[in-house]
This record gives structure tokens, C-alpha cells and sequence, in this order.
């Protein structure tokens, strides 16, 4: 076997990235686009020692559960792996794909697939997108989103995943640029001006903001583009953002008020969010609701414990949990997540709610080392790469009657999950949350108690 042959594949699994992975000779291909169950020929582009990479030509007997994609860019477009795919064969893949981390990694040999909480309409769910400008080959301005594992803009003004307001205001600031002759930032000159719009929507409110990021602190003809978003229904807040570094990442530090607020609002259950362009915020609130009713629900909360949130950003759990709790604490390393989270304990008139900057794993040991702090419940939220060894350390040290971790990563989650139950707990509970459908990623939520607890 050799570079560009074309082999016949069965589809008999599905790879972490999406791929639909099948065995030729021994070898297991991983083949973009193609669906477990589907038979494919696919023309081979990289061989390892054991393993290679194919792209699929052709689909030859298609999966019981293959589907035609409900957009039009779905395969040259990074941001979904698996329109091609029934939904409810999404769910059970996602469902699957926990089950398999906390067996392989967890050591759970006993763990059944937990059920995943599936959305009534998985499209139009996202509330957030950012939309990078680029100049394509005949020199126009373009903006959609990058095709897999590159920097090349896919043309899309509307994204299904997204809001419907999002084309209307991709459309007005292409017209703008346009009109006025203004340049697309170039990543590899570090020239040009536009370099992203960020749009966010308060599903719960209807209020829209826009934020331009720029390699500069104006546009030309701002007052015109700013009085055409407005026309918008539902726009609240327009900025612009100022990152002139040379650099991928998309935001700047510095934050301008063109017109309206620097933020929107938006609902989850009876809470009520300020957000600004930097704060973070869950993208799907319909499946957030879900998700943090559920860690409501596993915390078991009567009225008098004392709540620990690790990772809580802007404070959405935290918030969520204070209802029930007799308090809770939160705690989150960037200092302007934390002001938002007491802007916004103030905004529901939130008193059991206290927050703290600094790393999980510098603040809970000081706090239990230097003050003897307790924990009824602790919840940990934590980024992909999972909780620190320091933070789990700690939490196993204060003997906390509950656990709630929540998870975007399930493999993290198994390996942190078999520490804690190494050191005196057991999982009880695990549920999945499609909080990104079309997509691999899933949320994992997991109620761990002490055996001392539960004995």
C-alpha cells in the first residue's frame, strides 16, 4: 500500500475527531466524512508503521444511519464533524464514547452507557459565534469559518448551528468594507484591519450584541456601520475589540463602547447573566439548563451546606446552586470572570454567593490550610485538561459528603474520577449532555459520595 491508492474500507467505529475508522490488510484507516456502517472507497493520503489516513471518494453502500447533511458546507468545514450522521446515532456514539473512557481509563469495567440528554432541535442552538475576515484568491473579502486543521475561510454568512441575525450582520459589515474599501487582516503580514466579528445573542432576552475585532481602535465610516447593526431587531450593545499583537489568538484585551451597552442579558432557569464580549458563557442555554439542573439535582442540596464551585467563570453554576445552598464559594483564576460573577450575584440579589481569584489548586489548600475550611459539596467545572492534581488532593483531604464534576472531556474526567475513587468515594451517578450537536464534543456531569456517606 501506497500514497494515493484507492482502497475499498467497511466503517466499523468512530475516531475521537470524527473519522470513520475501517481495517485494510491489517492496517486501521481513519477516513474523514465517512459514518460507522458505511462501505467506502478512499484514496490513501498518509501511511504510518501501523495505521494511516484516507479521504473518501466515494460512499459505496451508505450506513443505515448516514444522512445528507443539512448544510451545504458541512464536509470542506472544520466546525462540524458528523452532519452526515442520524442524531440519535449521534447520541449513542457520544454515549459510547463516555462509557469506553471511564472502562479504559477509569478502570469503571462495570460502567453501563449512561444515558445522554439529546436536544429537541439540535440546530440554530449556539448563541455565540466568531467569524474570521479574510481575502480569498480573486482578492474579495470573505467570512465564514476555517476548514479543518487550517487557516482557510470556508465563505459562510450563515452557519446553521448559529443564530439567523448572524448573516444579517456579517452581510452589513461586508457591504461596509466593501463600500469603504476597508482590508481583511492578513495573519501572515500582520496587515489589514478586519479581523473577526463576534456576535452573541441572549436566547432568553432576544438582546443581540456585536463586537468588531479590529487590528486598530476605529473603522472608517463607523457611525454608518454602527447605525446599520442597529437596525437589527434586538441589538443592545455594539464594540469593537483592539488586538493589534501578531498573533492566532482572537481577542484582545481592550474593549470599546461604540454604542448601546458593553454587554447583554441573558436567562438560565430563574438567574440572570451580564455578558460582555470576554466573559465566558455556555453556548447552547437550552442543553445549560439541562446540564445545571442536573448538577443541581446531584448535589442534593437541602438549604445549610456549604458549596465549593472550582472553575466557575462568570459564576453561572455557582449562582445556579446558591439557590439551595446555605453557601457557596467560587472560584476562578481570571480576575475579570470573578467581576462579572459578583455583578452578577448582585443582580439577583444573590447574598449567599462569595467569590475568590486565583488557581483552584493555590486557593482551596490555602484556604483549608490557613483557615480550615469545609465543603459539604464540592463542584468542579475545569477546563479540557481536567482537575489539578493539587485541587483533587485537597478535595480528598476535606472529605466533602459529595462530589459534582462536570466535564468536556470524558477521558480527563475518567483518569480524575479514578483517583477520587482510590481515595474513599464511588460514582453513583453519570449523564451525558449534547451540548454541541454535530460535533464530537459532549458534556459528561458525575455524582460521586464518600463511602463513609453512603456506607
Amino acid at each position: 500500500m501506497k500514497k494515493d491508492d484507492l482502497i475499498t474500507l467497511d466503517i466499523t467505529d468512530m475516531g475521537t475527531d470524527g473519522e470513520g475508522i475501517g481495517k485494510y490488510e491489517g492496517f486501521t484507516f481513519f477516513v474523514k466524512d465517512a459514518v460507522d456502517g458505511d462501505r467506502v472507497e478512499a484514496k490513501i493520503m498518509k501511511m504510518k508503521k501501523n495505521y494511516g489516513y484516507a479521504r473518501l471518494m466515494q460512499v459505496l453502500k451508505p450506513s443505515p444511519v448516514r444522512r445528507e447533511p443539512g448544510c451545504p458546507h458541512a464536509r470542506p468545514c472544520g466546525g462540524c464533524q458528523l452532519q452526515a450522521m442520524d442524531y440519535q446515532a449521534q447520541l449513542d456514539l457520544k454515549a459510547r464514547k463516555i462509557q469506553s473512557h471511564l472502562i479504559r481509563i477509569g478502570g469503571f469495567a462495570d460502567m453501563p452507557k449512561p444515558e445522554i440528554m439529546g436536544m429537541e432541535n439540535p440546530w440554530r442552538y449556539r448563541n455565540k459565534a466568531q467569524f474570521p475576515f479574510g481575502t480569498d484568491r480573486e482578492g474579495r473579502t470573505v467570512t465564514g469559518f476555517y476548514a479543518a486543521r487550517s487557516h482557510q475561510i470556508i465563505p459562510c454568512t450563515d452557519c446553521l448551528l448559529g443564530v439567523e441575525e448572524n448573516q444579517m450582520v456579517l452581510e452589513k459589515v461586508l457591504a461596509h468594507m466593501e463600500q469603504y474599501q476597508i482590508p481583511a487582516y492578513d495573519e501572515r503580514s500582520g496587515k489589514g484591519l478586519v479581523r473577526h466579528v463576534l456576535i452573541r445573542k441572549g436566547f432568553a432576552t432576544g438582546e443581540l450584541m456585536v463586537c468588531l475585532i479590529l487590528n486598530g481602535r476605529t473603522i472608517k465610516a463607523l457611525d454608518r456601520l454602527s447605525a446599520s447593526l442597529q437596525e437589527i431587531p434586538g441589538m443592545t450593545g455594539i464594540t469593537i475589540n483592539v488586538n493589534t499583537d501578531n498573533t492566532n489568538v482572537i481577542m484582545g484585551r481592550e474593549l470599546l463602547l461604540v454604542w448601546g451597552r458593553g454587554y447583554i442579558t441573558d436567562r438560565i432557569g430563574n438567574v440572570t447573566y451580564q455578558i460582555s464580549p470576554l466573559s465566558f458563557y455556555q453556548v447552547n442555554p437550552v442543553q445549560t439548563q439541562k446540564l445545571y439542573e442536573t448538577a443541581l439535582e446531584y448535589a442534593d442540596l437541602k438549604g445549610t451546606e456549604s458549596v465549593w464551585d472550582l472553575y466557575c467563570g462568570i459564576g453561572t453554576i455557582s449562582l445556579f446552586l446558591a439557590q439551595k445552598a446555605g453557601q457557596v464559594y467560587g472560584v476562578e483564576i481570571v480576575p475579570e470572570a470573578i467581576e462579572d460573577a459578583r455583578a452578577n450575584a448582585r443582580l439577583n440579589g444573590i447574598s449567599n454567593a462569595e467569590f475568590f481569584v486565583g488557581k483552584a489548586e493555590e486557593v482551596l489548600p490555602k484556604k483549608y490550610k490557613e483557615e480550615g475550611i469545609h465543603a459539604d459539596v464540592i463542584v468542579v467545572d475545569p477546563p479540557r485538561k481536567g482537575c489539578d492534581p493539587a485541587a483533587l488532593a485537597t478535595i480528598v483531604r476535606m472529605q466533602p459528603k459529595r462530589i459534582v464534576y462536570i466535564s468536556c472531556d470524558s477521558a480527563t474526567l475518567a483518569r480524575d474520577l479514578k483517583y477520587l475513587c482510590q481515595e474513599g468515594y464511588e460514582v453513583r451517578k453519570v449523564k451525558g449532555c449534547d451540548m454541541f450537536a454535530f460535533t464530537m464534543h459532549v458534556e459528561t456531569v458525575v455524582m460521586l459520595s464518600h463511602k463513609k456517606t453512603t456506607a
